[in-house]
C-alpha cells in the first residue's frame, strides 16, 4: 500500500481552540499558580468519578510517592506491584525507602494476575514478608480485578494504591475508576499521550480525609498555612509552619485551565478511542495476531492497543517493529519488564523471576491509537503489518 508521507505517533494529544482559549485566560489572571482554578480541577474530577477528594500534583509520579508516605510507607516495608508498567510504579516504593517486589501478569490481558496474587500472598505470609502496599497497575486503560485484590487485601491487611495512569473514563463494573471503592487512593497521569492531558500532571483521589490532607500538605513542602493546625502560637498574618519535609509537587493555574477545558471532553475521547479499538479488532482478526483482551466488567478507556505476535522469537518481534518505523508507524513497547532495568538488576532481579512479563515483552507491540487517528491511518497501519507478517 503507498505511504501516507507522514508520520503516524503511537499516541499524541488532542488540543482545541478552547483549550488554548483557557490557558490563556489563566495566564492572564492575577494567579499563575496556587490559585483558585487547580482546587476546580480537583473538585471537577472527583464530581466526574466519585471520590470524595483529589488531590492535583505536577506528574502521576508524584502522585504515587505522596500516596505512599500518606499511608505510611516507610524503610523496612515491602510494596508489590507489576513487572508491566512505567518504572514509576516500583521507583515510588525506593523514594520511601522500602523494598520493591513483583506479582507476575497474566498473558491474555498483561494485568496483575490473581491467581499469581494469591500464590505469592500465601508464601508471603507463611515467611512473614507480606507487604504493606499493593500497587495493581491498570495497563492500556483496563482495570485489575480490584474486587478480587480488595477482599485479598482484608485477609493479608495490606493498602491499595491504583496505578490508573491510563485509565481515566474506564469504568469498573459500571463506576468509574477512581472512586477508591476497592483502594485507599487512585491515581491519574495528564501527560500528553495520556486520556487527558495538563502537559505534565497527576491526581490521587481518595476517600479518607486524613489521607487528602497528608497528600495536600505534602505536594507543597509540608507546609501548613491554616492557623487552627499549627503547633506552635502564630507570630502573625504572615505565620505558616512546616511540620514535615514535603515536597514541590503543585500543579499550575496554566496546567490545571487545560486539565478543566479537556474533562469536558473526557467521555467523547474514550468512546473514539473504544470505536478505534473494535475497528482494530475487525482489521486484524484474519492476522496471525491479537490484542490484549479487556476483561469481563471493564469499560477500557484504551489508553493503548497493544497486539501479541503469535511468533514468539524476539527476532520477530524486532522485525516487526523496525519495519512498521521504517513506514513513519510510531509503534512501542509498553513495557520493558521493570525487573530487567539495570537498575533493578542490581537489587538482585533477574531473568525469569517473571516469566510472563518477560514473554509478554518479547512479542507485544503498542500501535496507534489516539482520537484523532483516522480510518484510513488504521488499514494503512494494518496493511503494513499484514505485510510484514507474511514475510515469516
Amino acid at each position: 500500500m503507498k505511504s501516507l508521507n507522514k508520520f503516524i505517533p503511537y499516541g499524541k494529544q488532542s488540543i482545541s481552540e478552547e483549550d488554548i482559549e483557557n490557558v490563556i485566560s489563566a495566564l492572564k489572571s492575577p494567579l499563575i499558580t496556587q490559585g483558585p482554578l487547580c482546587q476546580e480541577f480537583e473538585s471537577k474530577i472527583s464530581k466526574k468519578i466519585g471520590s470524595q477528594y483529589g488531590v492535583a500534583v505536577n506528574s502521576a509520579t508524584s502522585a504515587l510517592h505522596i500516596a505512599c508516605i500518606a499511608l505510611g510507607l516507610k524503610k523496612g516495608d515491602i510494596l508489590w506491584t507489576s513487572p508491566i508498567s512505567f518504572v514509576a510504579s516500583a521507583n515510588c516504593a525506593l523514594y520511601c525507602g522500602a523494598k520493591i517486589d513483583f506479582v507476575d501478569i497474566d498473558p491474555n490481558s498483561g494485568l496483575m494476575s490473581i491467581e499469581k496474587l494469591k500464590e505469592k500472598l500465601s508464601i508471603a505470609a507463611l515467611n512473614n514478608k507480606l507487604p504493606k502496599i499493593i500497587i495493581p497497575v491498570h495497563l492500556t486503560g483496563s482495570s485489575c480485578n480490584m474486587e478480587e485484590i480488595f477482599k485479598l487485601s482484608k485477609k493479608y491487611n495490606f493498602k491499595i494504591i491504583e496505578d490508573a495512569s491510563h485509565a481515566i473514563g474506564g469504568k469498573y463494573k459500571a463506576q468509574y475508576v477512581g472512586n477508591c471503592k476497592y483502594s485507599s487512593v487512585c491515581v491519574f497521569s495528564f501527560h500528553p499521550v495520556k486520556i487527558i492531558t495538563t502537559g505534565e500532571g497527576g491526581f490521587a483521589s481518595t476517600n479518607d480525609k486524613i489521607i487528602f490532607e497528608k497528600m495536600v500538605n505534602l505536594r507543597s513542602h509540608g507546609i501548613i498555612r491554616n492557623i487552627k493546625d499549627f503547633k506552635y502560637k502564630s507570630n502573625g498574618p504572615w505565620s505558616y509552619e512546616q511540620q514535615e519535609l514535603g515536597f514541590n509537587y503543585r500543579l499550575t493555574e496554566l496546567q490545571a485551565a487545560l486539565g478543566i477545558s479537556q474533562l469536558k471532553r473526557l467521555d467523547n475521547f474514550v468512546i473514539k478511542r473504544n470505536i478505534l479499538f473494535e475497528r482494530y479488532k475487525k482489521l486484524i482478526e484474519d492476522l496471525p495476531i491479537k490484542l490484549l483482551e479487556i476483561p469481563n466488567n471493564v469499560y477500557s478507556s484504551v489508553h493503548l492497543a497493544v497486539i501479541r505476535l503469535d511468533n514468539k522469537e524476539k527476532s520477530f518481534h524486532k522485525f516487526i517493529f523496525e519495519k512498521m518505523q521504517s513506514h513513519n508507524i510510531g509503534v512501542q513497547l509498553h513495557y520493558q519488564p521493570i525487573h530487567l532495568h539495570p537498575f533493578y538488576q542490581n537489587l538482585n532481579f533477574k531473568k525469569n523471576d517473571f516469566p510472563n512479563a518477560e514473554l509478554y515483552s518479547q512479542n507485544a507491540i503498542s500501535i496507534p491509537l489516539y482520537p484523532d487517528l483516522t480510518e484510513e491511518e488504521q488499514i494503512f497501519i494494518v496493511s503494513i503489518l499484514s505485510k510484514y507478517l507474511q514475510q515469516r
